[in-house]
């Protein structure tokens, strides 16, 4: 009997087509994020220059179609609009996570899983503790449990390191977990005033979207008005109409049929996955990060318990929560950690994990619904956001020279055939079953 095959080493070499797949979405994420840093930065500019009112009239300026339930804000439309962009990709890779990415076998699904858990639930914990003592509203208890993986990727292309895509792809997939709670808990915790005939017609659309699907339909006028209607029944069921977008990615088909270049999931996410990182989160950002940086404004941060548990949830529970989840699981199921890195390197990707700008305005926005705690802590996720990127720059970059040599090695094709070497040569028992499977 052959002996059982030893695991594969925790952020080891990741498969050729894993790797493939997620350098094309980390390209589009850190170009995005760079255009998401400007599109924040024009807004604490607007918000607190002399022109600040025409910001504050553009935002709360309303269009639509009030017959249906849509005469919203541009901030409102940007919110529960362009956002629906952006979990609709979200949607597309969580399923391919679970269908063909790291979520789908137990074995390695365990780590990130287990340290994106932790992630979400000790900065909720530390939140609600630091609010409770203070006196303050539980309503914001779920603000600092998303990471927002564009914002880390244009920090690491800002600071220039090498990450290695092992590290690169845990930052994924944590995200991609951290979506999937957001989702969720804006699903049950924020929903008012539901119209059942509304939320039924939405769920029927879905439906007839999986059907489509099922049948092998093809063709745009198809999907995009059943897309808008499913959106739009949504948000007048009394659920966030974001919730539609991230149902409709989970249901697009991610496995290619024969006769197929690329599967439905793959062609919709490439269309996509640009305009979301490009324009609808950069968009959503210009209108949701227009707050006070006054100095009393500021203060208020820092002595108001619904912020300061922000900032502390953000900063402390995210590095406790991820580091802590990813050692003692690792401990658990016995895995190794890859010999070319340390554990001071989990440690600096669970800071970076700490930035959690863009779900976490959302959340944010929906605890605090026009109230002055809302501002304070839109403030405090930006104050936390930066303050976790500064942090993870400096110990990230404190170990570049590792990052250079591992991505080098990983890049090199002498060959030129396109396959990076290292998926060629001879390879070690654990590296050669990781890179052919």
């Amino acid at each position: 009997m052959a002996a059982p095959r030893e695991r594969a080493p925790f952020l080891g070499i990741l498969p050729w087509p894993e790797r493939q797949a997620i350098a094309s979405a980390l390209r589009t994420e850190t170009v995005g994020g760079m255009v998401l840093l400007g599109a924040a930065l024009v807004a604490l500019i607007w918000a607190n220059s002399p022109l600040s009112g025409l910001y504050e009239q553009i935002r709360d300026f309303h269009f639509g179609i009030p017959a249906l339930g849509l005469d919203l804000s541009v901030g409102h439309w940007t919110a529960d609009g362009l956002l629906a962009v952006f979990f609709l990709v979200a949607g597309i890779e969580l399923k391919r996570e679970l269908v063909v990415g790291e979520l789908r076998t137990p074995a390695t699904a365990a780590l990130p899983v287990i340290a994106a858990v932790c992630g979400m639930a000790v900065p909720a914990a530390l939140y609600a503790l630091t609010a409770g003592l203070g006196g303050g509203s539980l309503d914001g208890w779920a603000v600092p449990m998303a990471t927002d993986i564009a914002f880390a990727l244009a920090v690491l292309a800002v600071i220039s390191t090498h990450l290695p895509s092992a590290l690169r792809a845990f930052l994924l997939t944590l995200a991609v977990v951290d979506d999937l709670g957001a989702i969720l808990i804006i699903a049950v915790f924020f929903t008012s005033d539901l119209n059942l005939w509304a939320l039924g017609g939405a769920f029927a659309g879905l439906g007839v979207f999986y059907l489509l699907q099922r049948l092998r339909v093809r063709g745009w006028w198809w999907y995009v008005p059943l897309g808008i209607a499913i959106w739009a029944l949504m948000y007048n069921g009394g659920v966030h109409a974001t919730v539609a977008g991230v149902a409709m990615g989970l249901i697009l088909r991610t496995t290619r049929d024969k006769a197929e270049n690329a599967s439905p999931a793959s062609r919709v996410s490439h269309l996509l996955h640009p305009f979301s990182a490009g324009v609808a989160v950069p968009l959503f950002a210009l209108f949701a990060a227009g707050v006070s940086i006054s100095g009393p404004a500021l203060a208020k941060v820092f002595t108001t318990p619904e912020p300061l548990g922000v900032v502390i949830g953000l900063v402390a529970g995210k590095v406790i929560g991820i580091f802590a989840g990813t050692y003692l699981a690792a401990r658990f199921t016995k895995a190794r950690l890859n010999p070319d890195l340390a554990w001071a390197d989990v440690l600096g990707l669970s800071v970076l994990a700490g930035i959690g700008f863009t779900v976490a305005l959302l959340i944010g926005e929906l605890a605090f619904p026009g109230q002055e705690t809302g501002e304070h802590v839109k403030a405090a996720v930006l104050i936390a956001s930066l303050t976790a990127a500064a942090v993870a720059a400096v110990l990230l970059r404190r170990r570049n020279k590792i990052y250079r040599h591992l991505y080098e090695e990983e890049t090199v094709d002498a060959d030129a055939d396109g396959i990076p070497d290292i998926y060629q040569r001879d390879l070690t028992p654990d590296l050669e079953f990781t890179a052919r499977h």
